[in-house]
């Protein structure tokens, strides 16, 4: 039913990874202009949303940038004139990828703002982008999948000021008409029967039980 494909398909243009792209950046530049407008006593508020187009390592994305009524708001993540994302596909996969704490996740966002910027502009963003990880980690699934693939592709991912080759740990939902959908992701040094066992229990925990090893 996958046609040959491995894995790495569910990180072709427009699938799971542009999606992830898009959910993530969104939910960063919102939590930007919340943090704008906190304190601001002119009576500035939301305005609505820009349609604008960003190249990262895997091709373009389409993303809805907040406005604000004012017209002071510029993001830092993505510049009104910035149209090129380097380097950012990565940290998006492992910052979906569980096993990453707190600080782990506002040091990539540090890397991907690529600036200073304030602690409290940090902690704003890490907050929302914590919310949207935690929400599609855990979204409940389907109850039958007939297939189920268990693949892991390698990354680059930073380090410790280190750039090191790590596992994503990939799992693989085939619906009953074919379509596929990514049902998680998970950073594992040593891949075993353990490490398996859980993501097949967590699996089932969200609602999957349409295969014996799950029931």
């Amino acid at each position: 039913m996958l046609a040959g494909a491995d894995a790495r398909t569910a990180f072709e243009q427009k699938g799971l990874l542009d999606q992830l792209k898009k959910a993530l950046t969104e939910r960063a530049l919102n939590a930007e202009l919340d943090h704008h407008l906190v304190g601001d006593e002119s009576g500035n508020r939301r305005n609505g949303y820009g349609r604008k187009t960003v190249l990262t390592d895997g091709g373009p994305v389409e993303l809805a940038v907040p406005r604000d009524r004012t017209a002071t708001f510029d993001p830092q993540l993505i510049g009104k004139y910035q149209r090129r994302f380097p380097g950012f596909d990565e940290k998006i996969i492992s910052m979906y990828a569980r096993g990453m704490s707190t600080r782990e996740i506002a040091g990539y966002l540090r890397e991907l703002y690529g600036i200073e910027v304030s602690a409290d502009l940090i902690s704003t963003v890490t907050d929302a982008v914590i919310e949207e990880v935690t929400a599609w980690q855990n979204r409940p699934l389907e109850a039958i999948y007939p297939l189920v693939f268990l693949d892991a592709i390698r990354v680059k991912i930073r380090d410790e000021s280190l750039v090191r080759n790590k596992a994503i740990h990939v799992a693989i939902g085939v619906r009953a008409d074919g379509t596929k959908e990514v049902l998680g992701l998970w950073i594992e040094q040593n891949e075993g029967a353990k490490f398996w066992l859980r993501v097949l229990n967590e699996l089932k925990n969200r609602g999957v039980c349409g295969c014996p090893r799950f029931c």
